[in-house]
């Protein structure tokens, strides 16, 4: 979360959602298979940090992710549609 908040930004359920998107992701098993090396923060800080400039963190997840179901396919899973923020975040 420290990384991305330093890089892009955003609000705190921004990164909280993305983070746990990239760690689903790393669990996964997906990125090493295809890519030939386990997920690591910078990698995904990287990746992000290629998205068009006016892009907010998700919009950066996203795209990344695009690039990746474009590439391999079933990343798609692992995309954000929907950040629950307020009170009930936790509940």
């Amino acid at each position: 979360m420290a990384a991305l908040e330093r890089e892009f930004g955003g609000d705190d359920s921004d990164r909280r959602v993305i983070t746990r998107q990239a760690r689903d992701l790393a669990d996964s098993g997906k990125v090493e298979a295809d890519r030939e090396h386990e997920l690591s923060v910078e990698d995904v800080i990287e990746n992000m940090a290629d998205a068009p400039d006016d892009y907010d963190p998700i919009e950066r997840w996203n795209w990344w992710l695009g690039s990746l179901e474009t590439a391999y396919g079933g990343y798609d899973r692992f995309t954000i549609r929907f950040v629950q923020d307020g009170p009930d975040v936790n509940a």
